[in-house]
C-alpha cells in the first residue's frame, strides 16, 4: 500500500506544475486567477512533497525506483519514464519546493500590475516541472529532458523584460553556453547506451561499478564521459571557464533570479555529479580536474564580485563562489557537506536576492537624508582594511583591472568557440558552392547503394555528414535571412538522418529515422510558413540588427514561431527528442566518431534557430515594426 501510494505522489510531484501551467495558459490573463491557480498549485505540489518525503522516510530511507512506462522498447534501445528517490534527491525536491512556494507567494504581489504577469507564471511552472523532472529522473535520458526544459525556462525568464535589448543579448549569450555545454550530457548519455548496452538507471549505476562488471577496455571510455559529465556541469553552474555568463542572467525579475541563479538552477551542475558520482569517481584524474575548476573558480568569483557595480552582481558571483567550493567537496568525496552546503547557499541567495530591492530603495533613502557637508572619509576610518588593501597598488590595480574584465573569460569563449564558426560560416555564405556538392553527394549516394561497399558507404555518409556541418554553420552565419537560417537548419537535420541511413539503410534505421523526420519536418514547415507572414512586409536584410517585437504585435504567430523553434531543436515535446538519441546511437555503432559532426550540427542549429526567434520576436514596437504593420 505505501509503495502504491508513494508512487502515485511521485507522479503527481511531476504532473502538478505541469497541469498548473496548462491551466495558466488557458487562463484569461486575470491577475486574480492567475494568483489563485499559482497559490493553490503551489500549496497542492508542497502537500504531495510533504507526503512523499514522510512515507519515503517511514519506508527508512531506501533508494526507491518506480517504472511507470516505456516511452518506446525496441531492440537494442529502451526509453523508460522511471523515477528515483535518494537522499540526494530529497533534500533536493524538499529545496525546490520551498523555495518555489516562498517565490510564487512574493511575486503574486511583487510582479502587480506588469505587463509579462501570466507570462511570467507560466515560465515558472515550466521550470519547475524541467527541475522535478531533473530531481526524480531514474536514468540520464530524463535527466536530459527535464536539462532541456530547464535550459529553455532560464532562456525566456532571462528575456522576460523583451522590451530592452540587453536582457535578449544576455538570454541568448547563456542559451550558447547551455547549448554547448548539453552536449556532455548528450553524449554522455549516449555512451551510457554504448557501454550499458541500454539506459542505466541512476540505482544500477553504484551496484555496478561496485561489483567490478565493466569490461576492461570500458575504462577509457569512462573517462571520457567523466570529462562530458564535468563539462556539462560546469556550464550549468557557471564554473570556470563559464562564469561570465551567471550574472548577466540577473536581467530577469529578481524573483526569477532568486529561484534561477542563487537557489537552484545553478546548484544543478553539482546534483548532477551527485548522480553520476559512480562513473566520474571511480579514478583519481576526474577529481582532479573537479577540484582544479572549482579552485579557478572561486579564486576568480571571488575577485570580480568585488568590482561590481551592482547588488545582483555581487550575489550572482558570491553564488558561483560558494559552488566552486561545492565542486572541491564533491572532489574530496564529501558529499554530505556538498548537500548540507547546498541547502545553506540556496536559501540564503534567495534572500539575499529577494530583500535586495528593499536594501537599495533603504539606501536611496538614507542617502537623500544624509547632509551634503557629511564627512564621509571620517566614518570609513572606522571600517576594517581588506586584504586587497595591504597589498601593493601595482598588484592593487592590476587585480582591479582583472575584476572588471571578470578574468576575459568571455572573450576567451567567444575567440575558441564561436568566432572560428562565424568566420566559416561568414566564408560558406559569400561563395556559392553547396548546389555543387550537394549533386557530389547525391551521385556518390547512389553510387554507394548500388554497388552496396563500404568503402562507398563510409565515403557517401562523410561527405553528407560534412555537408550537414556546412550547412549549420552556414545557418550560424547569417544574419540577414531569417528564412534562410530557418530553411539551412532544416536542411541540416536531413542531411544527418540522410548520412545515417546510407550508412546503415537497414529497416530498423529507417523507422528510427522517420520518427525524428516527424518532428523535424513538421515544425520546419510550420516555422516556415509562419516566418513568411511575418517577412512578408518587411526588409529585414535592410536593418538584420533591428528587434522586431513580433511577440507585442501578433503575438499569435510569435507564439507559433516558438513552436516550431522547439520543434526544430528537438525539444522534449517532439519525436525528434529521442530520434536524436536514436541517430547519434546509429551514427556511432559502426564509427564512434560519426557521432561526432550530428553533434556540433546539434549545437549550431540550435543556436541559429534561437537567434531567429530572438530577432523576430524580442524588442519593443518602433518605427520598423509599426511600418512594417502598416502596410
Amino acid at each position: 500500500m505505501n509503495e502504491l501510494l508513494i508512487n502515485q505522489l511521485l507522479i503527481a510531484c511531476q504532473i502538478i506544475p505541469l497541469l498548473a501551467l496548462v491551466l495558466i495558459f488557458l487562463s484569461s490573463g486575470n491577475e486574480r486567477k492567475i494568483a489563485a491557480i499559482s497559490f493553490g498549485f503551489s500549496h497542492l505540489m508542497g502537500v504531495s512533497v510533504i507526503a512523499l518525503l514522510t512515507l519515503w522516510a517511514r519506508a527508512g530511507f531506501p533508494n526507491y525506483e518506480f517504472v511507470w512506462f516505456n516511452l518506446l522498447n525496441k531492440e537494442g534501445y529502451e526509453f523508460p519514464v522511471i523515477f528515483y528517490l535518494d537522499r540526494v534527491g530529497a533534500v533536493y525536491l524538499f529545496a525546490i519546493w520551498t523555495i518555489f512556494a516562498i517565490i510564487v507567494k512574493y511575486c503574486r504581489v511583487y510582479l502587480h500590475r506588469e505587463a509579462g504577469y501570466k507570462r511570467f507564471f507560466q515560465t515558472i511552472f515550466g521550470f519547475i516541472f524541467g527541475l522535478n523532472l531533473i530531481v526524480l529522473a531514474g536514468s540520464i535520458d530524463m535527466l536530459f529532458a527535464g536539462w532541456e526544459i530547464v535550459g529553455i525556462s532560464s532562456f525566456l525568464l532571462i528575456a522576460y523584460y523583451r522590451h530592452r535589448p540587453q536582457p535578449v543579448r544576455n538570454a541568448f549569450r547563456a542559451y550558447t553556453i547551455y547549448r554547448f555545454c548539453d552536449v556532455g550530457l548528450l553524449l554522455g548519455s549516449l555512451m551510457s547506451h554504448k557501454m550499458f548496452h541500454q539506459s542505466p538507471n541512476f540505482s544500477s549505476l553504484s551496484e555496478m561499478f561496485a561489483m567490478h562488471t565493466l569490461p576492461p577496455f570500458s575504462y577509457f571510455w569512462l573517462a571520457i564521459m567523466s570529462w562530458l559529465i564535468i563539462l556539462a556541469a560546469s556550464g550549468k553552474s557557471a564554473q570556470f571557464p563559464f562564469c561570465f555568463w551567471l550574472p548577466r542572467a540577473m536581467e530577469g525579475p529578481t524573483p526569477s533570479s532568486a529561484i534561477f541563479y542563487g537557489a537552484l538552477s545553478i546548484h544543478l551542475g553539482v546534483f548532477l555529479l551527485l548522480r553520476t558520482e559512480p562513473i566520474w569517481g571511480y579514478r583519481i584524474l576526474p577529481r582532479v580536474l573537479l577540484f582544479c575548476i572549482g579552485l579557478l573558480t572561486v579564486i576568480i568569483a571571488s575577485i570580480s564580485e568585488c568590482a561590481q557595480s551592482n547588488i545582483k552582481g555581487q550575489i550572482a558571483y558570491a553564488s558561483i563562489a560558494q559552488v566552486g567550493f561545492m565542486f572541491m567537496e564533491l572532489s574530496l568525496g564529501l558529499n554530505s557537506l556538498v548537500l548540507m552546503h547546498f541547502i545553506s547557499n540556496a536559501f540564503l541567495r534567495c534572500y539575499q536576492l529577494l530583500v535586495s530591492p528593499s536594501i537599495i530603495a533603504h539606501m536611496l533613502r538614507v542617502e537623500g537624508t544624509m547632509e551634503a557637508d557629511l564627512n564621509l572619509m571620517r566614518h570609513m576610518q572606522y571600517l576594517p582594511l581588506s586584504i586587497r588593501a595591504t597589498l601593493p597598488s601595482v598588484i592593487q590595480n592590476s587585480l582591479y583591472v582583472f575584476a572588471l574584465e571578470e578574468g576575459n573569460l568571455e572573450r576567451l569563449v567567444r575567440k575558441i568557440l564561436w568566432d572560428p564558426l562565424k568566420s566559416i560560416g561568414a566564408r560558406i555564405n559569400r561563395v556559392h558552392f553547396v548546389l555543387q556538392i550537394g549533386l557530389i553527394v547525391l551521385l556518390v549516394t547512389v553510387v554507394a547503394l548500388l554497388l552496396k561497399e563500404d568503402l562507398f558507404k563510409n565515403l557517401a555518409a562523410g561527405i553528407t555528414s560534412l555537408l550537414m556541418v556546412l550547412m549549420s554553420l552556414a545557418a550560424f552565419g547569417r544574419k540577414n535571412s531569417p528564412i534562410m537560417v530557418w530553411n539551412n537548419v532544416a536542411m541540416s537535420s536531413l542531411l544527418a538522418a540522410a548520412s545515417v541511413l546510407i550508412m546503415n539503410p537497414s529497416e530498423p534505421v529507417r523507422q528510427d529515422a522517420l520518427l525524428f523526420l516527424s518532428g523535424i519536418v513538421p515544425a520546419w514547415l510550420l516555422g516556415l510558413f509562419v516566418l513568411r507572414i511575418i517577412l512578408k512586409n518587411i526588409d529585414f536584410a535592410a536593418n538584420p540588427f533591428v528587434y522586431r517585437a513580433v511577440a507585442e504585435t501578433r503575438p499569435r504567430l510569435a507564439l507559433l514561431l516558438f513552436l516550431s523553434f522547439l520543434g526544430i531543436i528537438g525539444f522534449p515535446i517532439t519525436p525528434a527528442f529521442i530520434g536524436v538519441d536514436l541517430m547519434l546511437s546509429h551514427a556511432s555503432h559502426h564509427h564512434p566518431w560519426f557521432a561526432l559532426p550530428i553533434m556540433i550540427a546539434f549545437v549550431v542549429n540550435g543556436i541559429a534557430a534561437a537567434r531567429v526567434f530572438l530577432k523576430l520576436c524580442m524588442g519593443r514596437p518602433n518605427e520598423f515594426s509599426l511600418r512594417d504593420e502598416s502596410r
